[in-house]
């Protein structure tokens, strides 16, 4: 059983509609009334966050094994410097005075 979130989906024009079903043939009837309409209609299957033609073909991109890539280092960016652009924004922390009069608390009255 398939999860939630793989469905049979009804594109036109290259673009997603809200008709989805677990199984292709309970879209079939609507397929076939939009297929009336518009002549540039296909069933796709939705399942981790791409289209395919297919459940089968789904499956067997899951089980094909990913390339490798190629492993990169600090410097592979291309040109410039690299700084946090937030560390402008951080707070420096001032050095505490160890010979001066301890600091002032505040009373809660007043």
């Amino acid at each position: 059983m398939p999860p939630r979130y793989a469905y049979w989906t009804i594109l036109i024009d290259d673009k997603p509609t809200a008709f989805r079903a677990r199984e292709k043939a309970d879209l079939l009837p609507t397929f076939h009334q939009l297929q009336r309409t518009n002549p540039n209609i296909v069933f796709k299957w939705f399942a981790r966050g791409r289209l395919w033609a297919s459940p089968e073909e789904a499956r067997e991109a899951q089980r094909r094994p990913r390339p490798r890539l190629e492993p990169r280092g600090r410097e592979w960016r291309p040109g410039g410097e690299h700084k946090d652009p937030r560390a402008r924004f951080k707070q420096r922390s001032k050095p505490r005075r160890r010979d001066g009069p301890p600091p002032h608390k505040r009373s809660g009255r007043g």
